[in-house]
């Protein structure tokens, strides 16, 4: 940012008595220390900012209106590689947008691999017969098929290039499967398509970790993906509503707007973990009574995995003698710690599988108070509740920081807690550093203080720690925050028919 001099007319030199420097019309030099804050301002930004993405899209793309004004989306990672993986696309031959993020483990290879396809078996399930047919004559005759998804990719993200064709041909046994079923003419609802794409997606990818392929690179990616693990939260969003299909702990939350101006969170998915009693009845209602006091300990599954579903981690849904096969067929002379493959049994694993990626579906219809919807990684909801990431982006928004009014109770209060309340609502009206919404929840979720005052400090101590230690501190954080366009009712008489 280029500093603001006043002009030259104004100009009268003084002395700062306390720092020993010129000061112009009561503007301050920097200090050597100042130069230093300054520099690693640039460089906290630097590092905040590098992989952000802001999109805007057309309120008509001459199909139909669409129910997303803009997007915003970022990663920081913790881990290196990073594991997290985000994706966001338009469907190009059905409606709706597709956004969606994902937390890998046991390295990024799972993640990876479903960020890339998740959102095509989506579309494709989705997509009329008539449609489908085309595609696979295309394939057939050998011409270039027609789009099926329109991606936003920030120049960072990669894709897996050696693994395209199987991929495709997979995606292809996929649609043609579709095409054999007598009751798919109009394609599946997108709460359908969600569920069976996902389940098809993990099911590929068991299969492809057994089956032969043309390389022995391909082979090794298969098995890497296969035995690596990733939790998703995939939402689509069309003008009829948004479903949110969820699989693990990453979490959709939506930002309501109150009539009061205030904001509310309204969960939109359920984390798959130790703290939900629905979900540990039912991994202990799938296995024998004996193994009741097992199948979770230390609230994870089998004393080893914090999400309870998940894609990949065969580890937890393949026989024993069924991994210790895969892992034998590798070639003798590759390291399979170089590929964070390793011979392991979780303790206590008797009734395989323990593990499933059926993700839990929820559906909202949209109103005009519906304003905002996040996705995040754990790595963003271990710093703060959803309560409090809504309030973030709502008053950045809005431009608006909404105080309660002081209380009976707080009107009661000592000198030195009446100072802690000033210093909390004044962290609250703080401006913003950030015009990225996704960022400047990064920023908040690492960079808060005591009283929720933006810490320079804290947030560079974050974000310096070196690669050893950066996880034991935080994880992997990404972040998407879709702009709704709430005002639907009223675009809709303005526009072509759909």
């Amino acid at each position: 940012m280029t500093p603001n001099f006043p002009s030259r007319s104004d100009q009268s030199f003084c002395t700062g008595e306390e720092s020993g420097v010129w000061t112009r019309s009561c503007c301050h030099f920097s200090t050597r220390e100042d130069l230093d804050f300054q520099q690693s301002q640039v460089q906290i930004n630097s590092i905040l900012r590098s992989n952000e993405q802001t999109v805007n899209v057309p309120e008509f793309d001459g199909r139909a209106l669409s129910a997303v004004r803009k997007f915003d989306s970022n990663h920081l990672p913790a881990n290196t590689p990073n594991e997290d993986r985000r994706s966001a696309a338009t469907c190009l031959q059905s409606k709706g947008m597709l956004f969606g993020v994902f937390d890998g483990h046991g390295g990024w290879a799972c993640a990876q691999a479903v960020s890339e396809r998740l959102l095509y078996y989506i579309a494709v399930a989705m997509m009329p017969k008539q449609i489908l047919e085309e595609l696979d004559k295309c394939m057939d005759l050998g011409r270039p098929i027609p789009p099926i998804l329109q991606w936003y990719k920030h120049h960072s993200d990669f894709n897996y290039r050696e693994s395209a064709p199987l991929y495709i041909r997979h995606l292809r046994v996929f649609w043609q499967e579709l095409l054999d079923n007598e009751e798919h003419d109009e394609g599946m609802s997108p709460q359908e398509a969600l569920s069976c794409a996902f389940r098809r997606l993990d099911a590929d990818i068991s299969l492809e970790a057994q089956v032969p392929l043309s390389s022995d690179l391909m082979k090794s990616t298969a098995i890497q993906v296969a035995f690596a693990g990733c939790t998703a939260c995939v939402a689509h969003v069309g003008t009829d509503g948004i479903h949110v299909a969820n699989t693990g702990d990453c979490r959709a939350v939506l930002g309501v707007q109150n009539n009061d101006g205030s904001w509310s969170a309204v969960p939109l998915s359920k984390d798959h973990n130790s703290q939900n009693q629905d979900e540990l009845e039912r991994i202990r209602a799938q296995h024998p009574p004996s193994e009741r006091d097992t199948v979770v300990t230390d609230d994870r599954l089998l004393g080893v995995l914090m999400p309870l579903r998940a894609f990949g981690d065969v580890r937890f849904k393949w026989s024993v003698e069924l991994q210790q096969s895969i892992l034998a067929s590798l070639e003798s002379g590759v390291d399979l710690d170089s590929l964070n493959l390793y011979q392991y049994t979780p303790p206590n694993y008797l009734t395989p599988p323990y593990l499933e990626v059926t993700p839990e579906i929820t559906y909202h219809k949209l109103r005009p108070q519906d304003h905002f919807l996040i996705l995040g990684t754990d790595g963003l909801w271990d710093e703060f509740s959803s309560e409090e990431a809504v309030r973030l982006v709502g008053e950045h928004l809005s431009g608006i920081h909404l105080q309660a009014p002081v209380s009976p109770s707080e009107r009661k209060l000592k000198l030195g807690q009446m100072h802690e309340l000033l210093l909390k609502r004044r962290a609250r009206a703080s401006p913003a550093l950030d015009t990225n919404a996704a960022t400047h929840l990064i920023r908040h979720a690492l960079g808060t203080g005591e009283y929720g005052e933006s810490s320079q400090e804290r947030l560079a101590s974050m974000l310096a720690l070196p690669e050893d230690l950066a996880r034991m501190y935080r994880d992997d954080i990404t972040v998407t925050v879709v702009y709704l366009n709430y005002d639907l009712n009223s675009l809709r008489r303005f526009s072509p028919a759909e």
